[in-house]
């Protein structure tokens, strides 16, 4: 695990097996290759997506995600002396929140290249969670991806590269993949910050979005990059703001992958595309939710006088923002 806070935990863990005479060896588990298992020609790490899934693809072994043949548990799990602490030791409390299941049905991820763009169905697996603390296991997700669905492990492969990516460049954690970006001068507006977290900024998608986040620690993806670009680039607030407001309410918070779709909205990450793909909230609400079944769910108010206007103006932020973008980018 390449996590600033995993990279000093198993440091210290290693130092304190050492000390007892014993070795800690690592193993990567959590993804389906290993940052340094997919690599260019002359040994880099890839910096755009697709000629890494090209990589990955190509170099792929047959026999990657074969099942291994299963162990007895008896024979793995022997009496612990002193017992292992207890949840509730461990600091662990039970909350009121429905955890999704640990399963991916066939029907769905044969539907999940139509279905998954569409907030108002159950067109996504929801297994972030599971896959974030190993309570599912990746190669038979990726098994069950390559008979079902090729957009499915497509996804997959896209956890990999942010996973790599955090590897390769652990600088991304804090600062912007490309170092320029750092130069775009955020603005200050605790307000808006706020307006948004609560969702009510006036635009029923980026509302709908923020208040499912709220009530239930899940967000869909196809929303989550329309609510990240508008506070990236129609508010024109800081991505880390948004980033640490993500990782504080997601079930499913990886950082990798979290980092990742952050900087991909604030064009600041690995994106091939430039700086100004702007998501227009409102067109983006039309084409994937026509019928506004995924905003009624969530914004009840959406019909009646009582919603807000919207915040700011697309096609000002719009122009603010590229203007924004252009005069912090221009050399010297």
């Amino acid at each position: 695990d390449s996590e600033p806070y995993a990279l000093t935990r198993d440091a210290a863990v290693g130092e304190l097996l050492a000390a007892k005479g014993a070795a800690l060896q690592l193993v990567w588990d959590h993804v389906l290759r290993a940052p340094e298992e997919v690599l260019t020609g002359d040994g880099r790490a890839y910096r755009v997506f697709t000629p890494y899934r090209n990589a990955w693809v190509k170099s792929l072994p047959a026999d990657a995600f074969a099942a291994a043949e299963s162990t007895p548990r008896a024979e793995l799990l022997q009496p612990v002396t002193p017992m292992l602490p207890t949840l509730e030791e461990m600091g662990f409390e039970q909350i009121a929140v429905e955890f999704p299941g640990a399963k991916a049905d066939d029907a769905l991820l044969k539907r999940y290249a139509t279905d998954r763009n569409t907030p108002a169905l159950r067109g996504t697996s929801r297994l972030g969670l599971h896959l974030r603390f190993g309570t599912i296991s990746v190669r038979a997700l990726a098994r069950q991806a390559q008979a079902q669905s090729e957009t499915y492990l497509n996804e997959l492969i896209w956890r990999d590269f942010y996973q790599m990516i955090l590897h390769h460049f652990p600088h991304v954690a804090t600062r912007a993949f490309k170092p320029e970006y750092e130069r775009i001068p955020w603005r200050d507006d605790a307000e808006g910050f706020e307006r948004w977290c609560r969702g009510e900024t006036g635009y029923p998608l980026v509302d709908a979005g923020m208040r499912e986040l709220n009530a239930t620690g899940f967000m869909h993806n196809r929303v989550r990059m329309v609510v990240a670009s508008f506070l990236t680039k129609h508010l024109l607030i800081d991505w880390r703001l948004g980033e640490a407001y993500f990782a504080e309410k997601l079930l499913d918070f990886e950082l990798a992958s979290n980092n990742g779709g952050w900087q991909w909205a604030a064009g600041t990450g690995v994106d091939a595309a430039p700086y100004f793909r702007i998501f227009n909230p409102s067109e983006q609400t039309k084409k994937f939710d026509p019928k506004l079944e995924y905003v009624r769910r969530w914004v009840p108010e959406y019909d009646s006088l009582s919603y807000q206007r919207p915040m700011v103006d697309h096609a000002f932020a719009r122009a603010r923002a590229l203007d924004t973008y252009k005069r912090a980018l221009q050399p010297g």
